[in-house]
């Protein structure tokens, strides 16, 4: 069984945290790391039925969490699925930073087994498959997908709306928007003037979160 030491806790929280603040401007407030997503919204004919999602790190939030891992050409992929396992883990409590809502009752999930973390040209990816616990028939409801950071610690966000895909079956049903956070002006403020070693506020990320709304019809789009 991998065992946490204290500093790899600190690392991991950093590092899952990272997975989380969708912003659409980079100028906002205090994170310390970035986060690129992308999300495939899966659905069978008639319901959703869950996401794949690709979080990709920033260059620097990268080499911290290799650093003092062994990826020599021997060792490699057993480190990065003991890291992305840890990642997985440490994320249950805070539901993998990914909240889905019909109007304010939740849309649960199952839990992630399995989980890959990958590099390409100095960049780390985080990927795995968060399935509901049941399929989610399409009912013309408009749902809400939020991925955050309750910290702001890192700002997690789709680039654009091309970042979020629907499968062909989804792609008859749904339609998706990508709203953007609107903090005020004092909210602003006071995130800019947390210092980096402050104790976290859990309330802060949501305020600067991306909004990705998906409604589902049952019969089909005809556009």
């Amino acid at each position: 069984m991998f065992v946490m030491n204290r500093q790899n806790q600190i690392k991991l929280r950093i590092v899952c945290c990272l997975m989380l603040l969708s912003l659409p401007c980079r100028t906002f407030a205090h994170p310390h790391s970035w986060m690129d997503l992308q999300t495939y919204i899966k659905s069978s004919q008639t319901a959703l039925t869950g996401f794949s999602m690709v979080w990709t790190f920033d260059p620097m939030t990268t080499a911290y969490l290799f650093d003092g891992e062994d990826m020599s050409d021997g060792h490699r992929k057993q480190t990065l699925q003991k890291l992305a396992d840890s990642m997985i883990r440490n994320m249950l409590s805070t539901h993998y930073f990914t909240y889905f809502y019909d109007n304010k009752t939740p849309v649960r999930y199952q839990k992630v087994n399995t989980a890959k973390l990958t590099t390409h040209a100095g960049k780390a990816t985080l990927s795995f498959e968060l399935n509901l616990v049941k399929p989610y028939p399409f009912n013309g409801h408009t749902l809400q997908l939020r991925i955050f950071d309750p910290t702001y610690y890192v700002d997690m966000s789709w680039k654009s709306a091309k970042d979020v895909k629907l499968n062909p079956a989804a792609g008859e049903h749904c339609v998706t928007r990508l709203k953007a956070p609107h903090p005020t002006s004092a909210q602003v403020s006071y995130a800019m003037s947390i210092p980096a070693d402050a104790d976290p506020d859990d309330t802060l990320g949501q305020l600067f979160t991306q909004t990705l709304e998906l409604t589902c019809h049952p019969e089909p789009n005809h556009s």
